[in-house]
């Protein structure tokens, strides 16, 4: 699942740079070239699932995420897809796996996952793959119970729409809608709270069904019923597609109410000290960071009752279509600074950004056109989350991440801290700013894009959930085009990664992160030998597994040739990372237990020797 990519504003600095002109409409950036009055709308994302036979499914297909590419660049090959349109249907697909041996995964409309979790093998053996695209009819609220069950294959946008439309509300979302509500359980997706039920998608959740291999007997496949009592509840929230397939998933609602957000940019002095009070304080409150700019930006965002005044919505800016020119352009202008390595560039990325981001309120409109000023209030359906680059039809504008239009490409990191000890996440920051300190500058790469994002999620009772409140930060930062080819100040972002993940043992998000973030991953969760069990008794065969959930969960791979280089593996020899290109594997500057690839020339690696 994506989660934040490069804001608009970066436009306005190409204009500055390249001499691109661009107009601003009140809801949207277009591109309009030498043509003013020319008007483009948004190609909608490619279906993961490409096919030889046009994408019926009844040849050798290819699945990819979003990107474009999964994290060894390598393509997933799979025999056969199937797109059920009902739970029959489901059953009977989960069945033809299990009576011929198949390996089986499966994925939904848009396949946001960076991890290869949805791939069910390499292609070496037979394998097979099911597509909830087509199963997303059923949506049936309870308002007696304050409920709604829902097909695993409903996008969250409509789900979140049915239910507001008879007065209630879907009270956790992520802040990206372009994903399915199966895959928001499997993955354990989440907004930001602290309070009631939490932030975390799955912690709303009261019952799942779920298709599981079962005996000749029973048709080789059957179709069980979780509900709130049931233990095997713990294991299905968070089953990371390990468990059989999810069905139905039914989640919990309230009354309807709106949301109050306030956005305060200032100094990011004392932060280490201020993100405990304000997940305390803030009901869906959020933080982002950035560090090269010394800011700090507080999002005071809590609920209003219904009747209060204002129909607000929240289009976050990196979710809005964007040019294919200017991402592309935007794309070519960051390699460029890559390829001169001077961060001066991306400073000037940075600083515009965050300006901009400032003036426009991050995609906050007051009435659903632009922003007048704070607070803006509105319907939670408007303001929990959002994705406007999803919906439109023409080929002028697209997701900015787009793999067909050689757009944006990042990677994302996201690190889940435990809340219960502060001085974990705090000595975080403080190591993060110690770091920083050095030279600011190497630190714009990743506020040219959305800096740190800290937002909180609530301890839960799944097997792979948060055993305690936590803190979760994400980043995102350049992905070179090439597997092989280093990036500026590619150690300090390596550096960041192993503190969070080995020095403070954070835990990573599922659905995202490089392979690296999983070492060890198994340790860090008290109930995963529950949550194995569980496994082994509902797949005894093991058709749900592959060796890239294997490699997620138990061990690492082979060590090669500039596998450091995309977080493959931690450098242990100067080979993992590329000497010939003056990269060479070190150790951190601040965290001195990392093994970084460093570039021999920079000037923080001459202090060192």
């Amino acid at each position: 699942m994506i989660m934040i990519i490069m804001p608009h504003i970066t436009l306005i600095l190409l204009w500055l740079i390249v001499g691109i002109p661009i107009i601003i409409n009140p809801t949207t950036w277009i591109w309009t070239g030498s043509d003013p009055g020319s008007v483009a709308l948004a190609m909608v994302p490619p279906n993961p699932i490409q096919c030889n036979d046009g994408g019926g499914g009844g040849g050798d297909c290819t699945l990819s995420n979003s990107y474009g590419a999964w994290g060894d660049r390598k393509d997933c090959h799979v025999l056969n897809v199937t797109y059920p349109t009902n739970e029959e249907e489901l059953r009977l697909a989960v069945a033809h796996a299990n009576r011929n041996k198949l390996k089986l995964k499966v994925v939904s409309k848009f396949s946001h996952t960076i991890p290869k979790l949805a791939c069910p093998g390499s292609g070496e053996g037979p394998n097979f793959l099911i597509s909830t695209k087509n199963y997303d009819s059923g949506i049936e609220i309870d308002t007696k119970n304050m409920a709604v069950t829902v097909d695993s294959g409903v996008g969250l946008r409509r789900l979140i729409d049915e239910v507001e439309r008879v007065g209630l509300s879907l009270v956790a979302a992520p802040y990206w809608e372009g994903v399915s509500v199966g895959g928001i359980i499997s993955t354990g997706a989440h907004g930001s709270s602290w309070w009631g039920k939490g932030g975390a998608v799955h912690d709303h959740v009261i019952g799942v069904s779920m298709v599981v291999p079962a005996k000749p007997s029973e048709g080789y496949a059957k179709i069980i019923r979780i509900e709130a009592n049931d233990p095997l509840l713990d294991a299905a929230k968070v089953s990371l597609g390990l468990l059989g397939v999810i069905s139905k998933v039914k989640l919990s609602v309230e009354k309807g109410f709106k949301r109050s957000i306030r956005y305060n940019f200032t100094e990011d002095g004392g932060i280490e000290e201020r993100w405990f009070e304000h997940g305390k304080k803030n009901e869906f409150g959020d933080i982002t960071w950035y560090p090269s700019k010394h800011i700090a930006v507080y999002r005071y965002d809590n609920r209003v009752p219904l009747n209060a005044s204002g129909d607000g919505t929240f289009d976050f800016i990196g979710f809005q279509p964007n040019s294919l020119l200017i991402s592309k352009t935007i794309r070519a202008t960051e390699k460029a600074i890559e390829n001169s390595g001077n961060s001066k560039g991306k400073c000037a990325m940075a600083a515009t950004v965050v300006g901009y981001k400032k003036l426009s309120a991050n995609g906050l409109k007051n009435n659903g056109v632009i922003f007048t000023g704070y607070p803006v209030v509105g319907p939670q359906a408007k303001m929990q989350t959002s994705g406007t680059c999803l919906y439109a039809t023409r080929n002028d504008l697209s997701c900015a991440w787009d793999p067909r239009i050689n757009g944006l490409f990042f990677y994302e990191t996201t690190a889940i801290f435990p809340a219960n000890n502060l001085v974990t996440f705090t000595n975080f920051i403080n190591d993060v700013k110690k770091l920083r300190d050095l030279n600011p500058e190497n630190f714009c790469g990743v506020d040219a894009y959305n800096g740190f994002l800290i937002r909180f999620i609530k301890a839960s009772t799944a097997y792979l959930g948060q055993t305690v409140d936590s803190v979760v930060v994400d980043f995102n930062y350049y992905r070179a085009s090439d597997a092989l080819t280093p990036r500026l100040n590619q150690d300090l972002w390596e550096e960041v990664e192993q503190m969070a993940f080995f020095k403070y043992g954070a835990k990573p998000h599922w659905a995202k992160n490089r392979n690296l973030a999983f070492l060890g991953v198994k340790d860090k969760y008290p109930s995963f030998g529950k949550f194995v069990e569980k496994r082994k008794e509902l797949d005894p065969e093991n058709i749900f597994s592959s060796e890239f959930s294997d490699e997620l969960l138990f061990g690492s791979r082979e060590k090669k040739d500039g596998c450091a280089l995309e977080g493959q593996c931690v450098c242990s020899e100067d080979r993992h990372c590329r000497p010939d290109k003056g990269y060479f594997c070190q150790q951190g500057l601040v965290y001195k237990e990392a093994r970084v690839c460093r570039f021999a020339h920079s000037s923080l690696f001459q202090n060192q020797i």
